[in-house]
């Protein structure tokens, strides 16, 4: 499985798409887990939206450092990303 980070400036109509699992962190802010490559992803998001809406999605490898997020996010991220390695 691959976890996405997917920021969007407009709420997207319906969740349904190539993952198992999507979590709203914060707003616009999502995360996905997902065993479809980046394109399926993103193209599934990119439908769910507007046509004038913007969206970013790139795979998270390793568990990044953040705050703020919805709780549970951080523990969400361990089990399922490796940690950064110096």
């Amino acid at each position: 499985m691959t976890v996405y980070l997917a920021w969007t400036a407009a709420a997207p109509e319906s969740l349904d798409g190539p993952w198992t699992e999507v979590r709203e962190v914060a707003p616009g802010l999502l995360l996905l887990e997902s065993t479809e490559p980046l394109s399926p992803v993103y193209h599934a998001l990119k439908w769910s939206l507007p046509d004038d809406a913007a969206l970013i999605v790139a795979p998270v490898d390793h568990t990044p450092k953040s705050r703020g997020m919805a709780p549970g996010t951080t523990t969400w991220l361990r089990d399922r990303t490796s940690p950064q390695h110096r």
